[in-house]
């Protein structure tokens, strides 16, 4: 695949608390940074996301007495997902995983999200009370991008919200499938079904090595 000079890499969320050992792992999350960076040579414009929370983040279970992680409960924007304390700013878990720093390298911007204790953020576009910018969109724009690869974690959370965002904010999305991993089966299955309805394409790394 021909890259163009309007292309960007969004690199999802390659923190260690996503990895293996981390405190939201996701299965197989260490093994795609080696592929990240080998995809990360190819772009001209790289930017990464990176999850940011404080202590008291509305979707950490910890903050609501009596209820347990991967359950949902109602807020003020919504149904959100409650999740063990992850990416605590300033901790190692919110540290990006070592195997990826050529990428955080040659990255153009970090952008952290989820740094407001009282709205957790998946998008890299939007926190998810789907109004907030992240600042993503406006930087795309400045550096002439219309379409955005995706890679990262999870594939069926950060990954699916940034994605589905792009497209809403005007930009075509493109997910490297094999360079991002999901949690669960049935997010990822619901996550594809929302590419095919926004026209949101999966392709494999190897569109860009053959």
């Amino acid at each position: 695949m021909q890259i163009a000079a309007t292309d960007a890499l969004l690199v999802i969320d390659p923190q260690n608390d996503f990895c293996e050992g981390g405190a939201l792992a996701v299965a197989g999350g260490a093994e795609i940074m080696p592929l990240i960076n080998r995809l990360a040579e190819r772009f001209d414009r790289v930017v990464v996301t990176q999850d940011w929370h404080t202590p008291d983040q509305i979707s950490f279970a910890s903050n609501h007495p009596g209820a347990a992680p991967f359950t949902e409960v109602e807020v003020a924007y919504g149904p959100q997902m409650l999740w063990p304390d992850h990416c605590i700013q300033g901790s190692p878990g919110a540290d990006f995983h070592p195997e990826v720093a050529p990428t955080v390298q040659k990255a153009l911007a970090v952008i952290r999200k989820g740094y407001n204790p009282a709205v957790d953020s998946y998008s890299g576009f939007f926190e998810n009370d789907h109004r907030t910018p992240t600042g993503l969109g406006g930087l795309l724009r400045q550096l002439g991008v219309t379409r955005v690869f995706l890679a990262g974690l999870a594939f069926d959370y950060c990954v699916r919200f940034t994605a589905e965002d792009a497209v809403r904010q005007g930009f075509e999305a493109v997910v490297i499938s094999d360079a991002s991993r999901a949690i669960a089966p049935q997010t990822q299955a619901a996550a594809r079904d929302s590419f095919r309805a926004l026209e949101v394409v999966e392709i494999m790394a190897e569109t860009f090595f053959g």
